[in-house]
């Protein structure tokens, strides 16, 4: 008889779900926040990236095996990882703090790559590990359907993301948040966190919130005068790492134009984003 008969999801060590023969031929690969970007928003945002996070020599050797064995940090949960793929190191470089390891990813298991969610806990600091250490206590938590594809729908009033984080959300039409956002109208407000400038904007009439928003994701400024010029001079780069957006208010699309427009000018008072912001009128 299985002994897993009975056990659940949490209890069943992952290397029942991955089979190493020989841990010590892998380094682990625990990937967690640069001080820049969180890995998992990386992997969201652009897989070629997330690949290149795998690449890094630094000053050390830390993937001075054959094989890399990656974990995401799955911020959002505590001691919750993500599966990133294994990968063989065919080539080192001496040259440190560059792209030094040509890496090739293992298909064997890259179904589960986005999919497959880990517990381990006490991880101490640090980016490399040897998988030997580790490997047991790591257990199967959960298994996706799909590939992770960013945030889950936080509920209206929790909506205070940064654009790169929205940005994937909104090209993958993630469900929870299109079904949450497509049929409400509202106010909203754009953060700039480099100026602190705000830009306060409203959806209304047969644009939605999730309408409005795709707009502001695929080009950084929405149409609007001010947000226009701003992206012109810097690029839309800069509104992916600087703008945050929130959710004042939601409506039904029931609710009179003029209701969401008296309440878009409510807040453009409130903070003050005539004066010093990016509203114009």
């Amino acid at each position: 008889m299985d002994k897993q008969i009975g056990k659940t999801v949490s209890d069943i060590p992952l290397k029942r779900i991955i089979r190493i023969d020989d841990p010590t031929t892998f380094k682990f690969h625990a990937a967690r926040w640069d001080k820049t970007d969180q890995p998992l928003d990386v992997y969201v945002r652009d897989k070629k990236e997330w690949f290149d996070w795998n690449t890094y020599r630094f000053k050390r050797n830390d993937f001075s095996r054959d094989y890399i064995f990656s974990l995401i940090d799955f911020y959002h949960e505590t001691d919750m990882w993500l599966f990133g793929g294994i990968f063989e190191v065919k080539k080192r470089s001496d040259i440190p703090n560059s792209h030094s390891y040509k890496i090739k990813e293992l298909t064997e298991y890259s179904c589960y790559v986005g999919r497959l969610k880990v517990k381990l806990e006490k991880l101490t600091r640090g980016r490399a590990f040897l998988l030997e250490r580790f490997l047991d206590k790591m257990k199967v938590a959960e298994i996706l359907k799909k590939p992770f594809s960013g945030a889950v729908f936080p509920g209206y009033e929790n909506i205070n993301h940064d654009f790169d984080i929205l940005a994937p959300i909104f090209e993958n039409e993630n469900p929870d948040w299109k079904s949450a956002l497509k049929n409400v109208q509202g106010v909203y407000v754009i953060m700039d966190k480099e100026t602190g400038w705000k830009y306060v904007g409203s959806a209304y009439g047969d644009s939605g919130i999730w309408k409005r928003w795709t707009e502001y994701l695929e080009t950084g400024h929405g149409w609007n005068k001010e947000l226009m010029d701003l992206i012109s001079s810097h690029g839309r780069e800069y509104a992916m790492k600087n703008f945050t957006l929130s959710l004042l208010e939601f409506r039904s699309m029931k609710v009179d134009d003029k209701i969401i427009i008296a309440r878009e000018s409510y807040w453009k008072e409130v903070f003050l984003s005539r004066e010093y912001g990016y509203n114009e009128n």
